[in-house]
């Protein structure tokens, strides 16, 4: 059983992924350079928001911050691990070589995981021993980590099921519905179908069909709307296939099929409008405005989370 995590990196993604397993009660190492005050400091701040909306209480949020304890030797802080996922720059000698070290380190029973949203585990794991890959696996996280409910595990053939089915009581015990993705493809799964509604999303606002707030609101009160609660494939068979598939027959025909990203979204990044990161994207954000826009965002989301707990079968 996994009972002791190790994360790598302390970024958006790592502080988020190291909250998610404390605020279980999991004794979690997280390493980083920075200061074991500043991560505490982060992780309050971070999941306040959790306790104003009523999700985790005043004493499990200290709990959470009394379960991470932070590390700047990366060894001291696998030696004794279960389980360690790496949070590190997605950039493939950096995974490699942090493997090769953590293999050299870690108990032969250590569970190796990548966070990757773009790296082949076939090529991360180069460098590790044959038995170390039966042990290694992909478990990619969505943005913000301690409120999105997914996470997708790579079974590719180098992992035993047993092996898979511990790492999924694992993410059972924090609360997360695991996606079993059976082929190494780029992207995964939830990625990939993220970007095939962007595409035409994107390309609806550049034809001039419909402003972007338009586009939103047909998406969040159309097909997101039922995909809150209900998958593609259900959709398709209460519709009828036959339904679906005349659909299909006569609109793919015509809707984007484009192998980049869209034209309209490249100029704005060339003219530095990145979102509410840089005050503009599709839409404005006054400077002033922005951490309340922000709270606004992690509320929904938040809201959401609780409604998808009513609904969901383990």
């Amino acid at each position: 059983m996994i009972r002791k995590i190790a994360v790598l990196g302390a970024g958006t993604m790592g502080m988020g992924v190291a909250e998610s397993f404390a605020m279980y009660g999991l004794d979690v190492h997280l390493w980083t350079s920075k200061s074991a005050e500043t991560i505490k400091q982060k992780i309050a701040q971070d999941l306040q928001i959790l306790v104003e909306e009523a999700f985790i209480t005043a004493e499990q949020l200290q709990a959470t911050i009394d379960n991470v304890k932070v590390f700047s030797d990366q060894k001291a802080a696998v030696i004794d691990r279960d389980y360690v996922i790496e949070n590190v720059p997605e950039n493939l000698k950096i995974k490699q070589d942090t493997f090769h070290n953590l293999d050299s380190w870690c108990p032969e029973h250590t569970i190796f995981a990548s966070n990757t949203t773009t790296l082949p585990l076939s090529k991360m794991m180069e460098l590790v021993g044959e038995k170390r890959r039966e042990r290694m696996m992909i478990c990619h996280w969505f943005n913000p980590p301690a409120i999105m409910p997914i996470v997708e595990l790579s079974f590719y053939g180098n992992t035993s099921e047993a092996v898979y089915k511990e790492v999924e009581q694992l993410f059972k015990k924090i609360k997360k519905q695991t996606v079993k993705v059976l082929k190494e493809v780029p992207g995964m799964v939830a990625a990939r179908i993220q970007q095939g509604i962007a595409r035409e999303a994107f390309s609806l606002i550049e034809q001039g069909v419909a402003a972007p707030e338009d586009v939103d609101k047909a998406l969040k009160f159309g097909p997101a709307f039922r995909y809150a609660t209900t998958g593609q494939m259900e959709v398709a068979d209460f519709g009828g296939l036959d339904i679906w598939l005349i659909a299909g027959d006569n609109l793919l025909k015509v809707m984007d099929n484009s192998q980049c990203g869209n034209p309209l979204m490249r100029q704005k990044v060339k003219e530095g409008k990145l979102g509410i990161k840089t005050g503009e994207g599709f839409y404005q954000y006054k400077a002033e405005e922005i951490p309340a826009i922000r709270k606004k965002f992690a509320q929904r989301l938040i809201h959401q989370l609780k409604a998808s707990q009513y609904y969901v079968v383990d």
